[in-house]
C-alpha cells in the first residue's frame, strides 16, 4: 500500500506542533481555498473549484491518474460558482462575485457550459435580467435569469440536464409562486418546460436522473406526487406544511424503481428512514436506518444507477454502504486517515477505481483526497483552510444537560486548545430557530472564539430539529419563554461543572440567535456580562409586517400558516409578544451590547435594527452599533467578516477577556 500525499501528511502531523500566538482572524473567515470537488461520471477526472484571497475562483480539471491539469476555465470579472458534470466530456458552472456585498449584486448565478478541456464554452442561462446573449457566437436565446441548477446531479449520461425555474408572484417582495422544471440541452441551448399537476414547490430526480417526485403546496398543505411508469402523476400523501405533524413524510431518494426512501417518525420520537411502496403507498414496517439519539438526516449515494449507500448525520457525519466494495474501501481509508471523519464518494458511472475522499475533524478543516480502491493509493489534494493548524484548535464535544422542567437538552462544547477550568465563556445561540444548530466538525465561529481563550457553548434548545420530535415540539410558541430558559440553564450547567467563570459569560447569536441574545440580557441579566446580537429579530409582530414597505423573503403562506403555529398568533398571543419583545422591553437591557445588521437583510429586515437602535438610545443603554451597507442576512464579503469579528474580539476582551480581568 502506498501513500503519495505529502500535503495530507503535513496537515495531519500539525497536531504535534507547538501552540503559538492566536492565529489571525483571516485564517478562520476567509473563503475556503478548495471550495468544491466533483468526480466525473467515469471517475477518470476531477473538477475542482479553487480560489484565494488574491484570485478569482476558477474551475480546473485534473486527470486522476497523473494529477495533471487537463482543462478548466475562469472568468475575468466573476468568480466561478457551483460546478456540475453533464457527462464525462462536459461541465456546467454558475457565476458569483465574492468581492461585493449581497445587496449590491445585480445578477443571478446564470449558467455556462464548457467541454472538459475548457473549450466550446457557451452561456445557457442569463445572469442579468437584461441579458439576451454574449455575442454573435450565441446562436439561440438564453434561458431567463431565474433558472437554476437542481440539487441532484441528473443522469450524467447525455448532454441534457434538468433545471428549476422559480416563478415569483406579482405581489411586492420575493415570494415564489411556483417552481417550473426545465429540460435543457447543454450543447444546443434548447430548453422545454415540463407539464405537471398542482402548484409545484419542489422536484426530485430518481436514481436515473429523471424527474419522478413533485411536491405541490396550497393553503398550508403539501402534496407529494409520483410520476409512474405510465407517465401519470399520482398523489402519495397530502399533509400540513408547517408545525407538528409527527406522521408526515419527507421524500429523501429512491431505493429502486418501486420504492421511495422517505423520512418519517411513524408516531415515534426520532425520525427514521423507511421504504415506501410506490404502487400501494404503504410503508415497510421496519426502518432501513434508525438512530437512538438523532433523527435521520442524510443523502443517497448512487453508482451504476443503483443505491450504493448513504451519507448520514448523527453527532458527526458517517456512511452506510450496501455495496461490499465501497464498504471495504471505507475501512481502508479510515485506516489510512485515522482520527478523522472520512466521506467517500464513488463515480456515478464508474470506469475507474478512483474515489473522492473528504476528511475532517473538530480540529481539522475539510481536506480533499483521491483514493484508488484497486491499488490502495491515496493522493492528497488540498484543504479548505490550509493555514489552520489543528494543534491550535479546540476540542469539540456534544454534552447533555437537564432544563429546569426536566427536559434533556443537547449542547456543543468547544474548549480552547489548552483546555482549562472556570474559563470566560461565550454562549453561541443558533438561528432558525427550528433547525439543527451545528454538527461535529471544524467550525470557524466557535474555533475563532476558542483560539482567543473562550469556552464556547452552543445549546440545541427546544425547538431545534434533528434530536427528536419531543425536543422540537416543546419549542412551539416558546420564543422568549422556555426556549430562553433552556439557554440560561445551559449556562448554569457549565458553571456547575466548573467550565465557566460565572462572572465572565457573554451571550451571542445571529437571526433568532440575535433575538435570544437580546432576550437573554432582558430575562437573565445576572447570568450574562454582555451580549452580541447580529441580524437580530427585535420584535415578532414586526416580522409579520416586514417593517412597513420593506421587502422580505418570508412568503405570505408561511406568515399565514407557519408563524401562528411555530411562533404565535398576532391577536391571540398579543400579550405574550409584548412580554417577549426585545424592542418593547429595551429599557430592561442594562448589560453592554454590540448590535450589528446588514442594510439589505430581507430575512430580518433592516427596521428591526433601526427601531431597536432608537429604543436602546432612548433608554441610554450601554450599546455599540454597526450597520453594514449592502450586506444581507449573513456577511458575504471577507471585509465585512473581518470587521465584524474584529469588533467581537475587542468587545469580548473588554468585558470578559484578558482586558476585563486586568481591570478588575
Amino acid at each position: 500500500m502506498t501513500i503519495r500525499s505529502l500535503p495530507l501528511l503535513a496537515v495531519l502531523a500539525a497536531a504535534a506542533g507547538l501552540v503559538h500566538a492566536a492565529p489571525p482572524a483571516q485564517q478562520f473567515f476567509e473563503a475556503p481555498h478548495y471550495k468544491e470537488a466533483k468526480l466525473s461520471p467515469s471517475g477518470r477526472y476531477l473538477a475542482l473549484r479553487v480560489g484565494s484571497n488574491e484570485s478569482r475562483d476558477s474551475v480546473m480539471v485534473l486527470d486522476n491518474e497523473t494529477l495533471k491539469v487537463v482543462g478548466g476555465g475562469r472568468m475575468a470579472d466573476y468568480d466561478v460558482g457551483n460546478i456540475r458534470w453533464v457527462n464525462d466530456n462536459r461541465l456546467l458552472y454558475t457565476v458569483a462575485d465574492h468581492n461585493i456585498a449581497w445587496g449590491n449584486k445585480s445578477f443571478a448565478p446564470g449558467l455556462y457550459a464548457m467541454s472538459r478541456d475548457g473549450k466550446e464554452m457557451r452561456q445557457l442561462v442569463a445572469h442579468r435580467r437584461m441579458d439576451s446573449g454574449l455575442g454573435s457566437h450565441i446562436k439561440s436565446r438564453l434561458e431567463p435569469w431565474n433558472t437554476f441548477l437542481m440539487k441532484e446531479d441528473g443522469a450524467q449520461d447525455s448532454d441534457t440536464v434538468y433545471l428549476a425555474r422559480p416563478m415569483w408572484s406579482d405581489r411586492p417582495g420575493f415570494e415564489i409562486e411556483r417552481n417550473e422544471l426545465v429540460k435543457l440541452n447543454t450543447v444546443t441551448g434548447q430548453g422545454v418546460v415540463l407539464s405537471h399537476p398542482g402548484n409545484a414547490e419542489s422536484w426530485m430526480l430518481d436514481n436515473k436522473g429523471e424527474p419522478t417526485i413533485l411536491i405541490s403546496s396550497r393553503d398550508g398543505k403539501d402534496t407529494i406526487h409520483h410520476l409512474n411508469g405510465n407517465g401519470e402523476w399520482r398523489d402519495i400523501i397530502t399533509q400540513a406544511a408547517y408545525g407538528s405533524d409527527a406522521d408526515s413524510l419527507a421524500p429523501i431518494g429512491f431505493y429502486d424503481d418501486k420504492h421511495l426512501l422517505v423520512k418519517t417518525r411513524r408516531n415515534g420520537d426520532k425520525a427514521a428512514l423507511y421504504l415506501l411502496d410506490l404502487a400501494t403507498g404503504k410503508l415497510d414496517p421496519n426502518p432501513l436506518v434508525a438512530m437512538a439519539d438523532f433523527d435521520f438526516n442524510g443523502t443517497m449515494v448512487y453508482s451504476n444507477r443503483r443505491l450504493a449507500g448513504l451519507h448520514y448525520l448523527a453527532d458527526a457525519r458517517s456512511s452506510a454502504w450496501f455495496d461490499p466494495a465501497l464498504k471495504a474501501a471505507q475501512a481502508e481509508v479510515d485506516k489510512l486517515i485515522g482520527g478523522m471523519t472520512n466521506l467517500i464518494t464513488p463515480p456515478t458511472h464508474p470506469e475507474t477505481d478512483w474515489l473522492l475522499v473528504v476528511s475532517y475533524s473538530d480540529r481539522q478543516p475539510r481536506f480533499y483526497s483521491l483514493y484508488n480502491s484497486k491499488t490502495h493509493e491515496l493522493k492528497g489534494l488540498g484543504s479548505t483552510h490550509p493555514d489552520i493548524k489543528s494543534s491550535e484548535m479546540g476540542r469539540q464535544d456534544i454534552v447533555k444537560y437537564r432544563a429546569r422542567d426536566g427536559l434533556e437538552v443537547p449542547a456543543w462544547l468547544t474548549l480552547p486548545a489548552k483546555g482549562g477550568k472556570k474559563l470566560p465563556m461565550v454562549v453561541l445561540v443558533h438561528g432558525g430557530p427550528y433547525l439543527r444548530g451545528i454538527e461535529w466538525g471544524w467550525d470557524a465561529d466557535s474555533q475563532f472564539l476558542a483560539s482567543r481563550g473562550y469556552a464556547v457553548l452552543q445549546p440545541e434548545f427546544r425547538g431545534s430539529t434533528g434530536y427528536g420530535y419531543h425536543l422540537f415540539a416543546s419549542g412551539l410558541k416558546q420564543w422568549g419563554l422556555k426556549m430562553q430558559d433552556d439557554i440560561a440553564d445551559s449556562v448554569k450547567w457549565a458553571v456547575e461543572k466548573g467550565i465557566a467563570d460565572p462572572d465572565r459569560i457573554c451571550i451571542m447569536g445571529g437571526s433568532y440567535g440575535g433575538y435570544a441574545t437580546l432576550m437573554g440580557l432582558i430575562n437573565d441579566p445576572g447570568l450574562y456580562r454582555c451580549g452580541i446580537a447580529y441580524a437580530a429579530v427585535a420584535d415578532i409582530p414586526l416580522q409579520y409586517s416586514n417593517g412597513m414597505a420593506v421587502l422580505s423573503d418570508l412568503p405570505s403562506d408561511y406568515k399565514i400558516y407557519g408563524l401562528p403555529v411555530l411562533v404565535g398568533d398576532l391577536e391571540k398571543d398579543a400579550a405574550q409578544f409584548v412580554a417577549t419583545s426585545p424592542l418593547k422591553q429595551a429599557a430592561r437591557i442594562k448589560r453592554p451590547l454590540l448590535l450589528a445588521h446588514g442594510t439589505d437583510d430581507i430575512r430580518v429586515p433592516y427596521p428591526h435594527y433601526t427601531e431597536m437602535r432608537s429604543a436602546l438610545r432612548e433608554a441610554k443603554a450601554d450599546a455599540e452599533f454597526v450597520d453594514y451597507v449592502g450586506e444581507g442576512h449573513w456577511w458575504s464579503t471577507l471585509k465585512t467578516r473581518l470587521d465584524f469579528w474584529g469588533r467581537v474580539e475587542t468587545f469580548l476582551d473588554k468585558h470578559i477577556g484578558k482586558a476585563a480581568a486586568a481591570n478588575q
